[in-house]
This record gives structure tokens, sequence and C-alpha cells, in this order.
């Protein structure tokens, strides 16, 4: 297996040469926008490792990760219409670049285009390829559909919110992994651990991400710290809070949330004050270690050599360990 930056260096390389020069103009040059604007291509990164994996050809893999990837661009981009986002990735987002009625077409047409790239597959594979596809495909709108009715819900619990973020982040990360083992026709049984990996750890992801935007380093998490608290969301530090901190805590925690006359900075810093009294930020990152050793317990049964469990291994504590 080679390293993540020779995966990541030869994806931006095949991503390149996926430049669509065609017209009408307004359609396409919103899609190479969006694509080139950078992100972690973590992805499309698991697809050919993965491949790799289970002995196939990262090189043979490449359309799959090319499709992960652009689909999930098209979820950006209409993510972006819904919660009418001003930037992605510290650049305008593309409704705001062009206009509403691009960003709905061009993400649709983003959405074709990541199927189109599995007729590059024979008939088997194309198959195994868009049956995942159109499932987890499906599963992200669920999640995101969730995430919406959370926003005028008061009574979401802990378990719907890990099956949102399950629908909206971790499903994409295991059909990234099982389009790997597909293209590398691994065993069924093989494919379904590698996606419950993929998951498992797509979820201490998203939870670790909740934490960053609490209470990451401004200079290195890409994000604007606070940023959930400043608009309102249920994150897992806000369930926790409700849960595990008093009846002070909760009724600080519901009233700082929906002061609107609070200056953002003194919201942040008492909610988040809140998130460490009650134990709700520690509980996280607990949660973050027991997701990331339910994936490596899965990884163990896997019938692959060592080392490239061991490789698998070292991917999953660097996302545990992140700080962006």
């Amino acid at each position: 297996m080679q390293h993540i930056e020779h995966y990541q260096k030869s994806f931006l390389s095949y991503l390149e040469g996926f430049t669509i020069n065609k017209e009408p103009e307004n359609l396409y040059r919103p899609i190479n926008y969006i694509l080139e604007l950078g992100g972690k291509r973590l992805r499309p990164i698991l697809t050919l490792m993965t491949a790799e994996v289970f002995g196939g050809q990262a090189e043979k893999a490449m359309d799959a990760a090319l499709s992960i990837e652009v689909f999930h661009n098209f979820s950006l981009v209409h993510d972006d219409i819904m919660d009418d986002a001003p930037l992605r990735r510290g650049e305008e987002t593309v409704h705001e670049k062009w206009n509403l009625n691009t960003g709905i077409l061009s993400g649709d047409a983003m959405l074709i285009m990541a199927y189109q790239l599995f007729e590059n597959y024979e008939a088997k594979t194309f198959q195994d390829l868009a049956k995942l596809f159109s499932k987890t495909a499906l599963e992200v709108c669920e999640g995101q559909q969730y995430d919406i009715d959370f926003e005028t819900r008061d009574d979401v619990t802990i378990s719907e919110y890990l099956k949102m973020i399950e629908y909206k982040t971790a499903v994409l990360v295991g059909a990234a992994m099982k389009m790997g083992a597909i293209v590398a026709k691994a065993s069924d049984e093989d494919q379904n651990s590698i996606y419950e990996f993929g998951r498992l750890l797509g979820i201490a992801f998203q939870l670790q991400d909740d934490y960053l935007d609490a209470f990451g380093n401004p200079e290195t998490f890409g994000k604007q710290v606070g940023g959930d608290i400043i608009e309102n969301k249920k994150t897992y530090l806000y369930l926790k809070t409700l849960e595990l901190g008093s009846n002070d805590d909760s009724l600080n925690l519901r009233t700082f949330m929906s002061n609107s006359e609070l200056p953002n900075a003194n919201k942040v810093e008492k909610v988040r004050e809140l998130f460490t009294n009650s134990g709700a930020a520690e509980a996280t990152q607990n949660a973050v270690k027991n997701y990331t050793n339910k994936a490596f317990e899965v990884l163990e049964a896997l019938d692959i050599p060592d080392d490239k469990k061991q490789s698998l291994r070292l991917f999953g504590e660097q996302l545990m360990n992140r700080r962006v």
C-alpha cells in the first residue's frame, strides 16, 4: 500500500483530467469551480486505498473514487443552498457566485455525472457499484432531512442524532471503502466488513467534527470555531449537556442558544463553558474513541495481511486525533 499523500496526489491528477470544457458554460463552470475548491479528499483516498488492501490496483478504482467525490461535492452545493451559506472552504458558494437556479441545476448535473462514471466498469462491477451508490445517495438525503427536521424540534434524542450523522456522513465513508473492495473483487463478506469499518469511522469523524467546531484551533480548523453554537445546532455536545448537566445547565443552555441579542463571542464562550462543566465535552471525546475502537474491532476480523490492517488502523488513529 502507498502512503496517503501518494493516493491524494494520484487522485488530484486524475481529477484535473476530469475538467469539463463544454457548453453551456454556466452549467459546467460551477462544477469545475466546486471540484477545484479543495477539501480533504478523504472519501476518494479511502476508495483507492481499499482497492489495494484487497489486492486490486488503485488506478482501476479511480472512476469509483471520482464518482464518490463528485457526489460529495454535489451534496455540498445543495446543502449550501438549503443553509443559505455564503462561503465554502473560504470561497463563495456556487449559488452566491452564480445564482440559485444555476446552483440547483449544476448540482443535478453532478449527480448524473457521478452515475456516469460507473459506465467505465464491466457489467457486474457496474451493477454492484450503482446499487451501492443508489442506496447511499438516498440515505444521505434522508440524513439531510433529519437534520432539517431537528432544527424545529426540542425533543431530539442522542440515538436520533447518531442516526442522522450516520446517514448524512458515515454511510458515504462506508460506501467509499466498499467501492474500492468491489473494484478489487473482494468477497461479499469482506466488502460488508470494510463498509462497516468505514461507517463506524465516519461516525467518529463527525463526532470529532462536532467537538472541533466548539473547541478547535481557529488557525487549523478551517472553519469558524463556534459556528454550530452560533447557528443553534443540536449537536452531540448540546444533547449530552442536556443529558449530563444539572437542571440549571439545561436551562442556561436553552436560554443562551435562543438569545438572539447575545453577541456571538459571548454566546460561544458561555455555551462552551457549559459543554465543559457538564462533562459533555469529555463524553464527546470518549464517543469518538469508542466508535474508532469499534471500527478497529471490525478491522481485526478482516482477512487481509497485518501490514494492511496496520495502515488502515493508522489512518483511523489520524482521523481520531486530527485537529482540522
